[in-house]
């Protein structure tokens, strides 16, 4: 274990996290009288909101996640540390981080936690399995394996019945993200992949849009809610309200709808978007700091400085804050962030003291979702719209908000290729992306189990007599070459 050297004296400020609240919270300190450390288990700064046009070939992971690194070369008082963390003394104020094994402690004097949110399974981890979600480049990029790789088996299926399981998509949540999904998938499908195959159509592929509530992006109102349904239904998609999933396996989804009967949809791939859930970190800043409590999505409930209780000097923002009347989207993330760096830094000028804070307001800026190319639905304040301006009021946010120069001139071109074009730029997809996160489930867990969780995934049946002949494996040789030779993983696609 390794402790991080005290320094010249200096105020220090740990940030935890290099998504918006973490990067913004570090870069706002810039000019402060402060040495910052942004300790990240991830390299790179994500730009979530697009995750899901890298997981349909629209851009690259290096449009939309640049090294942190990078991003902060120039911001002499700042240094990144890789690494997770596992602990958070508040007592002797030292962040415990881990990379490779190897334990690191960095003391603080102020500190940042921004880690964020991960996916929801509400208690059914073991959907994961089969229905990843939409949180980070692996989600975007397993997925895109996914995708691809349901029209190519499709291609050599033997039967009907296994080529419409194939080209079956099933998105769970009709939130902004699933929305932007389905719409995707049917453009994929109808645009750019027609003509590209021989014994299928994928203009036939099916997307399913399935929501547990009554409506399309229910927070945005019933008028922008609608149209969103309308467009997407025009395109194709199904969409399925009030229909509850119970369960998700290798072949398909169970659903119970409204009157309590309970069906099945047959799909090879499918994706959750449906919940989200806080980062392990605000239970354990819960648990440490005596009266500070977490809502039921893990969001630590701060004060109105969004300090923890009896830790003033202890700020939570993001994804991770439970503040009434903020979203769990970027600008909530970034206006947190700034707040707190501007309180570090007038107590570090001595302009004031944390009883002189004013209380964190949130501005709300508004909300939008992307729907296809040409539509999308926007809220601002009391004004609402879709269609066209809408679409390019998202476009120009979108490209506001990306980190660098050369992001957003590569952004635009893939853009402008996607949108009045037909083909899309990032079209390559391995059996490596597709089972790699399983792989190392396998690796970190009980081998025969992960072996199976493995085959599961990919839809294939045990080895033995009984095992039949599988979609995902023509040949029924339960994954292996009929000459007794392994596969080689790293097979393209798509």
């Amino acid at each position: 274990m390794s402790t991080q050297p005290v320094g010249n004296g200096r105020h220090r400020v740990v940030v935890i996290g290099s998504g918006f609240g973490g990067l913004f919270g570090t870069k706002h300190l810039k000019r402060a009288d402060v040495d910052v450390t942004l300790i990240s288990k991830s390299t790179t700064h994500l730009f979530q909101p697009l995750l899901y046009q890298v997981a349909t070939g629209i851009l690259s992971v290096g449009e939309i996640a640049p090294a942190t690194r990078l991003v902060l070369r120039k911001q002499k008082n700042a240094r990144i540390l890789l690494g997770e963390v596992t602990d958070i003394d508040l007592t002797e104020r030292t962040v415990t981080s881990v990379l490779l094994g190897e334990s690191t402690v960095t003391p603080y004097d102020s500190l940042i936690v921004a880690t964020g949110a991960q996916q929801s399974y509400f208690g059914n981890d073991q959907f994961a399995t089969f229905a990843p979600g939409m949180k980070t480049i692996d989600d975007a990029l397993e997925l895109r394996g996914r995708i691809l790789g349901s029209f190519e088996q499709a291609e050599v299926a033997r039967t009907q019945e296994e080529r419409d399981r194939l080209l079956t998509f099933v998105v769970v949540g009709a939130g902004p993200t699933g929305v932007e999904l389905a719409g995707q998938i049917a453009e994929l499908s109808d645009r750019t992949l027609e003509g590209t195959f021989h014994n299928i159509d994928p203009r036939d592929a099916r997307v399913i849009l399935v929501e547990g509530a009554g409506a399309v992006l229910g927070p945005m109102g019933p008028k922008l809610g609608g149209k969103a349904q309308r467009r997407l239904e025009s395109m194709g998609v199904e969409i399925q309200l009030n229909a509850l999933v119970t369960d998700v396996d290798a072949h398909g989804v169970t659903v119970k709808d409204q009157d309590g009967t309970t069906r099945r949809i047959e799909s090879a791939c499918k994706v959750w978007s449906a919940g989200v859930q806080a980062s392990p970190l605000g239970k354990m800043l819960a648990d440490a700091s005596a009266g500070t409590e977490v809502d039921r999505a893990g969001r630590v409930v701060v004060e109105s400085d969004l300090t923890i209780k009896g830790h003033p000097n202890v700020f939570v923002v993001g994804d991770l804050m439970s503040v009434p009347g903020v979203p769990g989207q970027a600008q909530g993330a970034i206006q947190g962030a700034t707040y707190a760096a501007k309180q570090i830094k007038a107590e570090v000028g001595g302009n004031q003291t944390p009883d002189d804070r004013a209380p964190f307001k949130y501005f709300n800026k508004g909300s939008m979702a992307t729907i296809s190319r040409f539509s999308a639905v926007c809220q601002v304040g009391k004004l609402e719209f879709g269609g066209f301006l809408a679409w390019l009021a998202w476009l120009a946010l979108h490209l506001y908000y990306l980190v660098g120069y050369r992001s957003r001139i590569i952004t635009i071109i893939q853009w402008f290729v996607t949108f009045l074009g037909r083909s899309r730029g990032q079209m390559a997809a391995t059996e490596q992306w597709i089972f790699a996160r399983l792989a190392l489930e396998a690796v970190y867990g009980d081998s025969e189990e992960g072996e199976e969780i493995v085959r599961g995934a990919a839809g294939r049946r045990p080895p033995g007599p009984a095992g039949g002949t599988s979609v995902a494996d023509p040949t029924g040789a339960g994954g292996a070459d009929p000459a007794g030779e392994k596969p080689t993983g790293n097979r393209k696609v798509g």
